[in-house]
């Protein structure tokens, strides 16, 4: 790693007045002798009291603003374990490198996330957080909101991004009330679940962190129409593939290969062939523990992102294909027409891998020794050298990971993505690696520390140039602050027509192998003009050095067309579609896996690509409204709550911290137009009253806008009593009005307000309405019921009617057929016998006659005419003759009147009793029950009845006055 001192040399210091600050020793200009001694004084009356400096909680009431009293403040800030500090537009975050679960609980997020107030209080995250959060439901333009997360490896970046989306997954749940982590939906869970799953399979332990990412990555968190999370999209860029099988020293590879060696079950070991014993060559420094080797809570993450057991068990396999791979060793054969040996460890390692991956081992062992060369129509084979064996081998590693990683990422996007048509608003995470700089920096190093300055520039063009150009086009009485601008070093990577990437893509497009010293010479030549560039001519390594806005930083030119070119022999891919691992066979089975592995002045180069991705991201980020977050690292030691100030005082001078202070202090952060202004704010003017009158603005009549936003703001200032304190609070330019964050709230205050009265008079509208009408409804129902009720009572009474007419025509027939009946009948038995039976109806004899028993002809009886004609008797005995059991039941059947158990008797056939006739009184009277019961028995075809009837007399009553 360079020193610190290399880093410093690329500044000359920040100009304040007359002095200029390099670190923390300052330099004097005898011209100016007088300014300094006043900014020295101005130092050192602020710095007395150092035991206040920790209540500074924004930079920009530091007074006066230099290097030097910015650092003191954060180190007396970080000291009392407080490590977020307001910049101006900006956030600073100071890594305490210790777990503080108290800062960031589910309690925290929901102070600020209902706060009226949020910047009220103290600096957090979380208020970056909720102030884009609230841009998007107050649809200010542009409504899209980006979180550009950056700083050095090792500052926090990727912690500070986690806890972006648990805020995000806790306050736009889709569950109204939130009472903790586990309670949230499934597309939120998901959205969680993705972050383990991917810092597993592209972060790793550096010498600068234990959790670098390797990889930069963009994540869309897309909103409804209520700003509700319903889904997200994660971008990747540049996944370090070299680190596959390739770890710098003292480094270790991804984590995931670790998280399987430590995690893994015994069964799981023997499907993957990895004994306990068994060490792998592409596995360094697995000794080392740390807090990331961590394999069920990935297994766990991939499960809630839908990968089935059997699909996991296809990816472990693959990955443990890969490490077997790593111990093959090739050694040289004496005769070079013949392909190199493999001993006998490295064949059963060849074997195992060829397992795991699922292809066939002779055709894995020839694809790795020899090379298919193609003249015109017919094939060549080649034996490859020990060194082409070893470049195959790994390249086959690394496009096999590269493949899995895109795949996996794919697959994310597939599980999370809401459809177009549910989300209309998006927050955008933007987390990627730091600025790099190793003892030996090459491709990867030189991509990573392109895609910071971009970033940087970003920043620059946004914030500090920008903003204070508009100041000067729209009228403002603005001083320029210095700032250093990083537009040179980017000229020289990426510039055209000649800069170091088109002339890399040049070296990498012809058809030979690259020269390292050829190539340096022709960038000596090429770009000599270039002040960020500069070469060691006495050192024996090819290389380059370039002045990032971070540091110098020297490049090894040595294999890095080769890396840009990024081969892959066309013999690998086919082996590998032909493998019988699923997931394996899917993922290279497309055409375009194909057309991207071929050769040719046409093929895509890795600083092409990589280019292509970084402009597609500067215009997402264009297109939205940023939020920077700073991340610094107090130390390179990553010891917890260590602050090293030459280590800050760097940081803190490449990224532009102290110029964004003096440009918020003395500046407006917001700026909307005219026109966007008067739709958001007319409302203010329209129902706030001025002295007694209502200002009412015809936007139509006055052509000039300005004067209707000069009649709002007044209106604003005036009803607020802030009118002495315009000047700093909002200033209305030619096109745009410039507004401080105070100014804002104090607008967006007032709008609220108006808007609640109008919510409220219009609820009390619509519930008078609905008051109404319910009252109306009720009426109505009244009505309604009642007419519905006086229908029932008529057709009731007419169905009663009927029943009663009918009854009444049915009894009139019986009660004549019972009188002929009875005067049919005679007192003397020997009468009976002389006369002539009348004739009976065969339906009346089949149904409803019975046999007396001194009368040979049966005597049709009715069932419930008799019961009644029984019923007016107190007490009555009658010897009954059936001719059929039916014709018994029939009988009984008709005589069903309630009864009390216990309270009749059955009795043998007297002829005593003389009973002649059912009109004949008993000569015994029997006290009559409440309650009716009806016994019989069978004795030689002789039934005996006795029953007593009680009906009530009320009922009773009621049938003979509907008889009559």
């Amino acid at each position: 790693m360079s020193s610190l001192d290399d880093r410093r040399d690329v500044r000359e210091g920040y100009r304040n007045g007359g002095a200029t600050v390099k670190g923390l020793i300052q330099k004097v200009h005898p011209p100016q002798r007088s300014l300094n001694d006043s900014l020295e004084g101005e130092i050192q009356a602020f710095l007395i009291d150092e035991d206040q400096l920790h209540t500074y909680d924004d930079l920009t009431k530091v007074n006066p603003v230099t290097p030097a009293t910015v650092l003191k403040c954060l180190q007396g800030r970080y000291s009392m374990k407080v490590f977020y500090t307001h910049a101006g537009c900006t956030l600073v975050a100071l890594n305490p490198f210790q777990s503080i679960p108290d800062l960031y609980s589910l309690d925290v997020m929901k102070e600020y996330h209902y706060a009226r107030q949020p910047q009220e209080f103290k600096p957090h995250i979380f208020i970056v957080a909720e102030e884009a959060y609230r841009n998007v439901r107050g649809q200010l333009e542009p409504v899209n909101q980006s979180l550009v997360v950056s700083g050095e490896s090792g500052a926090g970046k990727t912690w500070t991004s986690r806890c972006l989306m648990k805020y995000y997954v806790t306050v736009a749940s889709v569950s109204s009330v939130v009472k903790s982590q586990d309670t949230v939906e499934r597309i939120e869970r998901r959205v969680l679940d993705s972050n383990p799953v991917m810092e597993a399979f592209g972060n790793a332990c550096t010498l600068r962190n234990n959790n670098s990412s390797r990889f930069g990555k963009y994540i869309q968190l897309q909103l409804d129409r209520c700003q509700l999370l319903v889904g997200a999209t994660v971008q990747t860029y540049l996944l370090e593939k070299t680190r596959v099988a390739c770890q710098p020293a003292n480094e270790r590879n991804f984590h995931i290969f670790y998280q399987m060696m430590r995690g893994a079950t015994d069964e799981q070991r023997k499907e993957w062939k990895m004994s306990h014993d068994q060490s792998f060559v592409w596995l360094p420094n697995s000794e080392k523990t740390i807090e990331e080797d961590c394999f069920h809570e990935t297994v766990k993450a991939m499960v809630h992102l839908g990968i089935n057991a059997e699909r996991q068990g296809e990816i472990f396999r693959i990955l443990a294909g890969i490490l077997q791979l790593g111990n093959v060793s090739f050694s040289s054969s004496a005769d070079e027409s013949q392909p190199c040996h493999l001993d006998a460890k490295s064949k059963d390692f060849l074997q195992r891998a060829a397992e795991l991956l699922c292809v066939p081992t002779e055709e894995l062992q020839t694809c790795l020794r020899v090379r298919t060369l193609k003249a015109g129509k017919q094939s060549v084979l080649k034996p490859c050298s020990q060194a082409d064996c070893s470049v195959r081998r790994d390249c086959l590693a690394k496009v096999i990971y590269a493949q899995l990683f895109e795949w996996l990422v794919t697959f994310i996007n597939n599980s999370v993505c809401a459809d177009k048509s549910t989300w209309c608003n998006f927050i955008g995470i933007l987390d990627v690696y730091g600025f790099e700089c190793f003892q030996t920096n090459n491709l990867e190093q030189l991509c990573i520390n392109y895609a910071n300055e971009k970033l940087q520039q970003h920043f620059v063009a946004h914030y500090l140039r920008a903003q204070q150009e508009e100041y000067v086009s729209e009228g403002l009485q603005w001083s320029f602050v210095k700032y250093q601008d990083n537009q040179s070093c980017l000229d020289l990577l990426e510039g055209s027509p000649i800069s170091v990437f088109s002339l890399l893509n040049e070296e990498s497009h012809l058809n030979r192998a690259s020269d390292a010293k050829t190539f340096r010479v022709r960038l000596e030549k090429e770009l000599c003009d270039n002040a960020n560039i500069s070469w060691d001519k006495f050192s024996k390594v090819p290389h380059f050095t370039v002045a990032h806005y971070a540091g110098k930083v020297g490049y090894q030119i040595e294999g890095m067309a080769e890396k840009n070119k990024d081969p892959v022999p066309p013999e690998l891919i086919s082996l590998l579609q032909k493998s019988n691992n699923q997931l394996l066979h899917q993922i290279f089975k497309d055409n375009e896996t194909e057309s991207q592995i071929k050769k040719g002045p046409g093929k895509t180069t890795v600083v092409s690509k990589f280019k292509n991705s970084l402009e597609t991201l500067m215009k997402i980020l264009h297109s939205t409204t940023p939020h920077y977050t700073r991340c610094i690292k107090p130390n390179p030691e990553c010891k917890p709550l260590t602050f090293k100030k030459e280590e800050v005082i760097i940081q803190l001078e490449a990224c532009g911290i102290v110029e964004t202070i003096h440009i918020s202090a003395a500046g407006f952060p917001i700026r909307i137009p005219f026109q966007s202004f008067l739709q958001r704010y007319t409302l203010i003017a329209k129902h706030i009253n001025s002295g007694g009158h209502s200002v009412v603005l015809d936007l139509e009549a006055d052509t000039c806008p300005q004067r209707h936003v000069e009649k709002i703001l007044g209106v604003a200032l005036k009803h607020r009593r802030l009118s002495e304190e315009r000047s700093t609070l909002v200033h209305c330019g030619r096109t745009k009005v410039f507004l401080t964050q105070v100014m804002l709230d104090l607008l967006e205050d007032q709008r609220k307000k108006i808007l609640s009265h109008c919510a409220f008079t219009i609820q009390c509208c619509w519930l008078r309405y609905q008051r109404r009408r319910r009252h109306t409804h009720r009426q109505s129902a009244t009505l309604i019921q009642a007419a519905v009720r006086s229908w029932l009572v008529r057709n009731r009474v007419r169905r009663w009617n009927r029943a009663a007419g009918v009854i009444q025509s049915t009894w009139r027939k019986w009660r004549s057929l019972l009188k002929s009946l009875a005067e049919a009948e005679l007192d003397d038995a020997k009468d009976l016998v002389e006369e002539d039976a009348p004739a009976l109806n065969p339906v009346v004899r089949e149904r409803g006659s019975v046999q007396l028993s001194i009368i040979p002809e049966p005597v049709a009886v009715r069932g419930w005419p008799m019961g009644l004609a029984l019923a007016s008797a107190p007490s009555m005995t009658v010897s009954l003759t059936a001719t059929g059991f039916q014709k018994m039941i029939s009988v009984i059947a008709s005589l069903n009147l309630p009864s009390r158990r216990g309270e009749y008797q059955v009795k043998t056939n007297q002829y005593t009793e003389e009973l002649a006739s059912i009109r004949a009184q008993p000569k015994v009277r029997t006290q009559t029950p409440s309650r009716n019961f009806l016994s019989f028995c069978s004795s030689d075809d002789l039934l005996f009845l006795v029953f007593s009837t009680g009906i009530h007399k009320a009922a009773l009553s009621a049938i003979s006055t509907s008889l009559r």
